[in-house]
């Protein structure tokens, strides 16, 4: 089932809704590095709340998106891990120690936005003195 990818600004968001197939995963990887060419993205947030089982092959796979989309120039969270997968991967070896998580989705854009110091600037020109006001 293909995963829906949104565009929020300079933020991509995939919300996997359901158990991933490894075709599945290979296609969300594929369908993420194009989107972020395509639209110059700077931060991805992949969330995992609607999954309670997670193989060790998907698992990886979260960690090489994160991985090839960082080498392409965004950052990547991963928000909504249960916390039976969370328990499951760290008895695996398979804690994302180098990877960035969230608990939510509102979570996980607020901290793409510190990450990429997005908002700020929008503070900036409200209250920014230019144009006669």
């Amino acid at each position: 089932m293909p995963v829906p990818i949104l565009k929020q600004g300079a933020i991509l968001i995939a919300t996997v809704q359901s158990a991933l197939t490894d075709s599945d995963t290979e296609r969300l990887r594929d369908d993420l590095m194009q989107r972020v060419s395509q639209f110059r993205a700077q931060g991805i947030v992949v969330d995992v709340t609607a999954i309670d089982v997670m193989d060790s092959f998907a698992a990886r796979s979260l960690r090489t998106i994160a991985h090839m989309t960082r080498l392409r120039g965004a950052h990547t969270v991963i928000v909504g891990l249960q916390p039976e997968v969370a328990f499951a991967m760290v008895q695996l070896g398979l804690a994302f120690d180098d990877m960035n998580t969230a608990l939510d989705l509102e979570e996980g854009i607020a901290l793409l936005n510190k990450k990429l110091g997005l908002g700020r600037g929008a503070r900036k020109t409200t209250i920014g003195r230019r144009g006669g006001g």
